[in-house]
């Protein structure tokens, strides 16, 4: 179903000159499309192409091609036999093109370390602001895990949960897309590190940024996450070393 609270993509003052805008303004039949998109949920299935044609107004052979446009883009997938699905732009198919967009521009994955690095500042400082006693909950239940194993691989999947519960904790959608999206990139990085005689190290940095959340310390918050990274830098260093003895 449609709803009406929602602002139309292309009419956002802050996106209306990307390329892609300027080319749903001049493209009417896929303007109409995406629009129709905009009103319906993720896996909800489109309505036939000859209801769709009647409802947009458009020939079959025009609302084919755009249709195929957004599927190439990963907006729509077509299912043998049951329809055409609006599949939204998942963060997971996003961090694909990031891939591809690395193997071209030969970037390594450390390259991105510093883009994480703001993310995961800014997360913390709006979870200062807008963290409610659920957030913190999970908070202190992914640092309750670090604080109970000696387990490797359950001490980074409770940092794995640390800090997607710090990026829900934000209530920024749009940190919360950007750090789904860069997690299927990044999270084979601390497994390649040296993390046997750092666990305590692990814990105390992760203590000190949900300590700070708590107390709603936006510049505590903020430093802590550099501790954090420039950690990480540590370990990185370390590796790198001990693989060049």
């Amino acid at each position: 179903m449609d709803d009406p609270s929602r602002t139309p993509l292309v009419a956002t003052e802050s996106l209306k000159n990307h390329h892609f805008s300027l080319a749903l303004l001049n493209d009417p039949p896929l303007n109409a499309l995406v629009e129709l998109l905009l009103g319906m949920a993720p896996g909800e299935r489109l309505a036939s192409e000859r209801e769709l044609t009647q409802t947009l107004n458009l020939s079959r052979n025009t609302l084919r091609d755009r249709m195929s446009k957004l599927e190439s883009m990963g907006v729509l997938s077509r299912k043998e036999r049951q329809g055409t699905f609006y599949t939204g732009v998942q963060p997971e198919q996003t961090g694909d093109v990031l891939i591809l967009g690395l193997m071209f521009q030969q970037m390594t994955v450390e390259s991105l370390i510093s883009v994480r690095h703001a993310l995961e500042r800014q997360a913390a400082i709006e979870a200062c602001i807008n963290a409610d006693d659920d957030a913190l909950a999970a908070l202190d239940d992914s640092l309750s895990r670090m604080h109970s194993t000696q387990d490797g691989k359950e001490l980074l999947e409770a940092d794995g949960a640390f800090h997607r519960a710090m990026f829900a904790a934000s209530g920024s959608p749009g940190l919360i897309f950007f750090s789904e999206m860069l997690q299927p990139v990044l999270q084979g990085t601390l497994q390649h590190l040296t993390l046997e005689h750092d666990f305590e190290t692990m814990r105390t940095v992760h203590a000190a940024i949900f300590a700070a959340v708590r107390a709603g310390d936006v510049a505590g918050a903020s430093a802590t996450v550099d501790d954090h990274f420039a950690w990480l830098e540590v370990l990185t260093e370390r590796e790198r070393d001990a693989g060049q003895s």
